[in-house]
């Protein structure tokens, strides 16, 4: 198996989630592009499964090892930091909000309200003020500004997402990393809108089906799928402007945090 993208693998301060680890949508995408090439899919509609299993450190040399049957385990040092596979992902995606939905209950997201009170700091706006998918005090070019929100009576979020010339390639096509990152927060929204705080992302299979262009006006969803003791599962899924589906995934969210 070669691997491109792992030769120099690092995840730069920018793609934080947490103040001093890799937001996990991105660091995400980032290994699975390590096992797939950088392809936006692999063959056979398949889908790549990522568990994090420590923090991600920030700056840092990352180094990939080889497994069996298109597989990959990544370490800083002599700590696993993730483990990645290829798997199959069927999930019902249900009917998302419009973009005109998404746009108008955005100001009730969970990112933007001065008085949410920050999970990782006592500072200044929303729920991960620095975080790269939906901080709210990063400019336009240094986050992704994914402010999903309470729709359709809260049994769901929606996010109306532009996604920024600058995150994508010189064709105008937006990276898979990129795409995986706006699928990770909206997870933990969703079950914010449920009523519960989740803690850590631990788990992120993903499929991207279609690619997605700068400046387009896409819509990202995301919905609670149950529980198994402190395994909280959610559904995310992102629709492009003519209303296809671009990629969906499932995440493992832990917790609550026993301090919440």
């Amino acid at each position: 198996m070669t691997l491109p993208f792992a030769e120099h693998l690092s995840i730069d301060e920018q793609f934080r989630g947490p103040p001093h680890s890799g937001n996990g949508g991105y660091v995400a995408g980032v290994f699975a592009a390590a096992l797939t090439g950088g392809n936006h899919c692999l063959p056979n509609q398949r889908a790549v499964e990522v568990t994090l299993r420590a923090p991600t450190p920030l700056n840092q040399p990352l180094n990939a090892r080889c497994g069996d049957n298109e597989s990959l385990a990544i370490f800083h040092g002599s700590t696993l930091i993730a483990e990645i596979v290829a798997k199959e992902l069927i999930i019902d995606v249900p009917t998302p909000a419009t973009w005109d939905e998404a746009l108008a209950a955005r100001e009730h997201s969970y990112s933007l309200p001065m008085g949410f009170r920050p999970l990782f700091n006592a500072v200044r706006r929303g729920a991960h003020p620095i975080c790269f998918c939906c901080g709210a005090e990063l400019s336009e070019t240094e986050g992704l500004h994914v402010y999903s929100a309470p729709v359709k009576a809260n049994r769901q979020v929606a996010a109306a997402w532009m996604p920024h010339k600058v995150f994508a390639d010189q064709d105008g096509s937006i990276p898979p990393e990129i795409v995986w990152t706006a699928l990770d927060c909206p997870g933990q929204m969703a079950w914010l809108a449920a009523g519960t705080q989740t803690g850590m992302l631990g788990r992120l299979t993903a499929r991207i089906e279609r690619t997605v262009r700068a400046g387009e006006r896409c819509v990202v969803s995301a919905w609670t799928m149950g529980n198994e003791g402190r395994k909280f599962f959610a559904g995310t899924a992102l629709f492009n402007e003519a209303n296809q589906l671009c990629a969906y995934a499932k995440a493992v969210w832990i917790g609550p945090p026993a301090a919440v």
